[in-house]
C-alpha cells in the first residue's frame, strides 16, 4: 500500500550523484506537455507558475532537481527514482512494488501523493504549485531507464566515456547522449526538441502509437485490469482512505523504462564512447521516445486532474 500524507514524505537517506535527465531533457518533456494541455489544465498551469517560471512546465521542470540539495528539501532527493532490485546484466529486469518501493520512498509514491496535492484547494497555492512542479519533474524522471534501477547506484559507479570526456553510465544518459542528439539534429534548444518531438506525436512516427501511451495494462503483476491514465487519477482522486492502492500507470510506465536496461542501456563494451557510434545510435531512438511520451503522458495526466478527461489527439 502506499500511504498517502497531507504534506511531506519522511524519507531515508540518498545516495548522492543521482539525477535525471539532466536540465535538457526535464525542460523538453515539460515543454511537449505544454502544447497538449486542456483549457482548464493550461489555466492552472499558467496561473501557478505565473511569470516566476514563465508560464511554462518546460521551464519550472528543473525546479525539483535544483531544491532537493537545498536544506529544506534534501527529504524529496529519493523520490527521484526507484531502485529496481534486478538483474540487468543477466537479462532480467523488473520494477516489482513491494521489493523495490516497500518503504514508499520513491517515485511510485511520490507521483500518486502529489496527484492528490495539486488539485487539493484546502492547499496554499505555493503547495500547489510545488506538487505541480514535483508532478513535471517526476514524470520526466520515470521515464530515464537509469532512474528505476538499483545497479551501481543506477549507473553511477560505472565509469564511461561520453563524446571523449570521462564520466559516467548515468550522467552520459542524462545530458552527454541528449545533449549531443539536441546538439547535432534539434538546433541545440530544448524548445525546438519538443516542437520536433510533437511534430513527430501529431504526425510522424509516434501517431500510431500515443493511444497505447495512456494505456497503463501490466502484464506481468496486475494491480488492475486494463487500467488508463484516466481510471487511475479519478480512481485516486475518488478514495477517501488514508492509504491507498498503487497507483497502475507509473509501475507500468517505470517497468517500461527499466527493460532499457536490458536491451540497450547496459549493452555496451569497455572503453566505448557512449555519445558516438553504435551505441549511441541505439540510445537515442529510446531517449527520444522516452521523452516524448513522458510529455504527452504529463499533459493526459493534468488534463483529467482538471479538464475529466485526457483531451489529446
Amino acid at each position: 500500500m502506499i500511504k498517502l500524507v497531507s504534506g511531506v514524505l519522511v524519507l531515508a537517506a540518498f545516495v548522492g550523484g543521482v539525477a535525471a535527465w539532466g536540465n535538457l531533457g526535464h525542460q523538453t518533456v515539460g515543454y511537449v506537455a505544454q502544447q497538449f494541455l486542456a483549457p482548464k489544465a493550461a489555466a492552472f498551469v499558467n496561473s501557478s507558475l505565473g511569470s516566476t517560471y514563465s508560464y511554462s512546465l518546460g521551464v519550472a521542470a528543473t525546479w525539483a532537481d535544483t531544491v532537493k540539495y537545498e536544506t529544506g528539501y534534501t527529504w524529496s532527493a529519493p523520490l527521484h527514482f526507484v531502485d529496481a532490485n534486478d538483474s540487468p546484466l543477466t537479462g532480467s529486469c523488473s520494477v516489482q512494488e513491494t521489493r523495490d518501493c516497500g518503504d514508499n520512498d520513491c517515485i511510485l509514491a511520490a507521483i500518486a501523493n502529489y496527484t492528490t496535492r495539486v488539485v487539493n484547494t484546502g492547499l496554499s497555492a505555493t503547495q500547489r504549485q510545488e506538487a505541480l512542479k514535483f508532478l513535471d519533474h517526476f514524470h520526466g524522471d520515470i521515464s530515464q531507464p537509469l532512474h528505476v534501477e538499483a545497479y551501481e547506484v543506477g549507473g553511477n559507479d560505472i565509469n564511461a566515456i561520453c563524446g571523449g570526456s570521462s564520466t559516467n553510465l548515468h550522467a552520459a544518459w542524462d545530458t552527454g547522449i541528449v545533449t549531443t542528439n539536441v546538439n547535432a539534429n534539434h538546433g541545440g534548444a530544448a524548445t525546438t526538441y519538443a516542437n520536433d518531438l510533437v511534430a513527430r506525436i501529431k504526425t510522424g512516427i509516434y501517431e500510431s502509437q500515443t493511444s497505447s501511451w495512456l494505456a497503463c495494462d501490466n502484464t506481468t503483476e496486475p494491480v488492475y485490469n486494463k487500467r488508463s491514465v484516466e481510471d487511475d487519477v479519478n480512481g485516486l482522486l475518488v478514495s477517501k482512505a488514508t492509504t491507498i492502492t498503487p497507483l497502475e500507470c507509473p509501475l507500468v510506465w517505470a517497468r517500461e523504462a527499466n527493460a532499457f536496461d536490458c536491451t540497450v542501456v547496459f549493452n555496451y563494451t569497455t572503453g566505448q564512447d557512449l555519445c558516438a557510434g553504435s551505441y549511441y545510435n541505439a540510445a537515442v531512438p529510446v531517449i527520444d521516445l522516452q521523452l516524448a511520451r513522458s510529455g504527452y503522458r504529463l499533459a493526459a495526466w493534468l488534463n483529467v486532474l482538471f479538464d475529466g478527461s485526457p483531451n489529446l489527439p
